[in-house]
């Protein structure tokens, strides 16, 4: 049983301005998964990162935000998706400020881990909003229609957006864009936005979510290392200390009642394959991302003029949209 405070089958315009609110943080949610890469070449001469230390900058972000996904909806069951929200929009906006006044490439990758964990309170939250707000089942198949546009909208308006302000401004405005969106969405939310809470949600198993969290991290790290410096003794370490956190991690969600990840939705093929076939789309349309745009900033006339290589990753948005 879910609590709510939404009564009649059909949304009223108090829903829909509601659906205007949580649209917009969810652009921003895939925005600075793309609007970092056109940012890449001028940070990389102001912090003079590592390589492995720019692949952190770049990836960190998405491997936080992916991490602590079932976590954050599993929260918002309990603490109610309308508070986890607005919490995350706070801290959204928060992180987004400490990631444009970075001063190093270390303190750069802190700021966009939390901006990454900040994020992943915003896809659970709204969709479960958007859940509950429209019953009408016609009504709530246009409401996702518009939510999962506007993060097919923010991939491909990013790198365009970062463009403009990369010539006006410096690499860290990027970034400052979610300040008046996120402000937006704590005016507004309380107003236009209904809580709700499952009471009978399920424990929340920090264990799970950190065992997860340290098998990808450390997997990766050991990764980045060896395209940094070759097979060395702490990366393959690193990543068999990782594949061993893995091990554990599966063998706890075996061992539970209620774990954080159903793994016997693999073994059903209506489930894995659509797994496999969007974790293959995901992978080559964030490689085309990242090389397209620095490609127009390093190889050709667009290094001058950066709204010019902003629209590169524009065919792979629009492509990815309409998978």
């Amino acid at each position: 049983m879910v609590t709510n405070d939404v009564n009649g089958s059909r949304a009223t315009t108090r829903e829909w301005l509601g659906l205007a609110v949580i649209a917009l943080p969810c652009l921003l949610y895939s925005m600075d998964l793309t609007v970092l890469n056109l940012a890449v070449p001028r940070l990389s001469t102001d912090l003079k990162p590592t390589s492995v230390q720019l692949l952190w900058i770049v990836d960190i972000y998405g491997f936080l935000l992916a991490g602590s996904l079932i976590t954050m909806g599993t929260l918002g069951d309990r603490i109610g998706r309308r508070r986890l929200l607005l919490i995350g929009a706070a801290a959204f906006g928060g992180a987004s400020i400490l990631t444009a006044f970075s001063a190093s490439a270390g303190q750069l990758i802190v700021a966009r881990g939390l901006l990454g964990v900040a994020a992943a309170t915003l896809a659970p939250s709204t969709l479960s909003l958007i859940r509950n707000m429209f019953a009408d089942a016609r009504q709530r198949t246009t409401a996702i229609a518009i939510w999962v546009a506007s993060f097919s909208a923010g991939a491909a308006v990013g790198p365009v957006v970062g463009g403009v302000l990369l010539e006006h401004f410096w690499w860290g405005s990027v970034f400052l864009i979610a300040v008046p969106v996120m402000l937006l969405l704590l005016v507004f939310g309380p107003a236009l936005l209904p809580e709700f809470r499952n009471p009978d949600a399920r424990r929340l198993d920090l264990m799970s979510a950190a065992l997860s969290m340290v098998a990808v991290l450390a997997s990766i790290y050991g990764l980045k290392q060896i395209a940094q410096d070759g097979v060395g003794r702490w990366s393959v370490l690193s990543i068999v200390g990782g594949l061993g956190v893995a091990w554990l991690f599966v063998r706890r969600q075996r061992a539970l009642a209620d774990p954080l990840i159903d793994l016997a939705l693999f073994r059903d093929r209506a489930f894995a394959r659509p797994c496999r076939s969007t974790c293959s789309t995901s992978s080559s349309v964030s490689a085309s991302f990242f090389s397209s745009p620095n490609t127009c900033n390093w190889c050709s006339d667009a290094r001058r003029s950066p709204p010019a290589s902003g629209p590169c990753p524009g065919p792979s948005a629009t492509s990815s949209a309409r998978c």
